[in-house]
Order: C-alpha cells, then sequence, then structure tokens
C-alpha cells in the first residue's frame, strides 16, 4: 500500500536489480546480473569478486578484534583471581 502511494505521488522506489551494488554502474536488461549472498546484484564478476574479498577482510577484522577483547577479558579475570586475598582470624587452643 505504502509503495502504491509513493508511486502515485510521482516517487518510484528503485528496484533493487537497477545498478551494481558495488560500483552503483545501472543493470541492463539484457545483460548478465551476478548475485551475491541473497539479493546482493553486481555488474560483472570483478565487481562481485571484490565485494567478498570486502566482507571476508572485514570477518577477518571483526574476528581478531573479537578473540583479543576475549583473550584480555581472560587475563583480567584471571588477575583478579589470583590477586584475591583471604583475611581472617586464626584461633588455636592447648
Amino acid at each position: 500500500m505504502k509503495s502504491a502511494a509513493l508511486s502515485y505521488a510521482g516517487y518510484e522506489e528503485p528496484h533493487f536489480l537497477e545498478a551494481c551494488t558495488l560500483c552503483s554502474k545501472p543493470l541492463g536488461h539484457n545483460s548478465d546480473i551476478f548475485m551475491y549472498r541473497g539479493n546482493t546484484p553486481f555488474c560483472s564478476q570483478e565487481c562481485r569478486q571484490e565485494q567478498i574479498e570486502n566482507d571476508e577482510a572485514r570477518e577477518r577484522r571483526w574476528k581478531k578484534v573479537s578473540s583479543s577483547s576475549s583473550s584480555s577479558k581472560k587475563s583480567t579475570e584471571n588477575s583478579k583471581k589470583s590477586a584475591t586475598v583471604q583475611t581472617g582470624t586464626l584461633v588455636a587452643s592447648n
């Protein structure tokens, strides 16, 4: 209903297959469209491959940051555990 109202008002949302996701080149109606991760269109194998490499690099950075932050949490927890001191009173009798 919303899209019909927008279309009537003179505004029409672009179709997701109208342009390359990476370079924004218009996709021809009679040309190949290279898809990636569902609904992500690309004008060429090169654009698609570049996006795949970008995503993989982003995932590697995320995993690296994620693992380093979890290891620093573990070392902080271990240092807190090793620094724990118990205090109390010891009573001895004969």
